[in-house]
């Protein structure tokens, strides 16, 4: 029997439907800024869609394009005018920056409370030390967007073991973090390149979460039946985009989310969220 789809494009439609209903009440309409550096294919086009995701929500949406020549000087005054418009609510550095720029001092010059992918030092500190009680600050997209994903469908987190395969910024390391608090109450195992017997430990997973970006990392064989996996890391191979998860596992799995079509939507409707929830200060 094939695992339940965990249905990425569907779940952030219905958050998309529900922030609209919430902005429509706004006397002040919530803006998200993005900074894009260069002309990246896959940079530009995400930032496009950000921005027809924000005319969809009925948000306002403020665009800096920089070209790839921009110097580091250049990038910092487009985050100060970024931090200063009282048009922005929330704002992102489209990353990767151009291999002459320092990402970590761009990002440490952000407004944390601007911070609309949960990014910034002080937010993922936030993060860390807030092992008991709400969160106050964004959450970093595509953790949060993993976490949403399941609870919608019901996916069982309170002391599920859960094997998160990747250990980068913008996923496993704040996604371990959020699934340990109190607020998910689940048991994060992080795994990475370095780790031994990787396979033994997601076979004992009841949820697999693969962002490693190496294609086909995690065998059919490996997961225990009626898992969650969800496929988060992508790379282009021959040609074609290929998941962190052999495909065939959905023949195994309780619940799957693909790739293309699973995680990437909900990191967009999580951007959204928080852009939403700094301007009304409700986390």
């Amino acid at each position: 029997m094939s695992a339940v789809i965990l249905d990425g494009k569907s779940t952030a439609q219905a958050i998309k439907h529900e922030l609209t209903q919430q902005v429509a009440k706004l006397s002040s309409k919530p803006g998200l800024g993005t900074l894009l550096v260069g002309s990246d294919p896959g940079s530009v086009s995400y930032v496009a869609g950000k921005h027809r995701d924000c005319a969809e929500v009925g948000m306002k949406s403020i665009r800096i394009d920089l070209p790839e020549s921009a110097s580091q000087s250049d990038v910092l005054a487009a985050v100060r005018d970024l931090n200063n418009s009282p048009e922005v609510t929330g704002y992102i550095v489209q990353l990767p920056l151009p291999g002459q720029m320092d990402s970590r001092t761009v990002l440490e010059a952000m407004d944390p409370a601007k911070d609309a992918d949960g990014l910034h030092p002080e937010n993922l500190g936030k993060l860390v030390m807030n092992v008991g009680g709400k969160f106050d600050s964004p959450l970093p997209c595509t953790p949060a967007g993993i976490v949403e994903l399941l609870r919608r469908y019901q996916v069982p987190l309170a002391g599920a073991e859960v094997a998160v395969i990747g250990r980068g910024l913008t996923v496993g390391r704040p996604l371990g973090l959020l699934l340990s608090s109190k607020t998910v109450d689940a048991t994060p195992v992080l795994l990475h390149s370095a780790s031994k017997n990787i396979e033994e430990h997601v076979r004992r997973a009841d949820i697999v979460v693969a962002a490693v970006g190496q294609p086909e990392f995690v065998k059919r064989d490996w997961i225990k039946p009626g898992a969650a996996v969800l496929d988060v890391g992508i790379t282009r191979s021959q040609n074609k985009l290929v998941g962190d998860v052999d495909p065939s596992a959905i023949e195994i799995a309780g619940y799957f989310a693909p790739n293309p079509g699973g995680v990437g939507p909900m990191t967009r409707a999580m951007l959204m969220t928080n852009v939403v929830k700094l301007a009304t200060k409700v986390f």
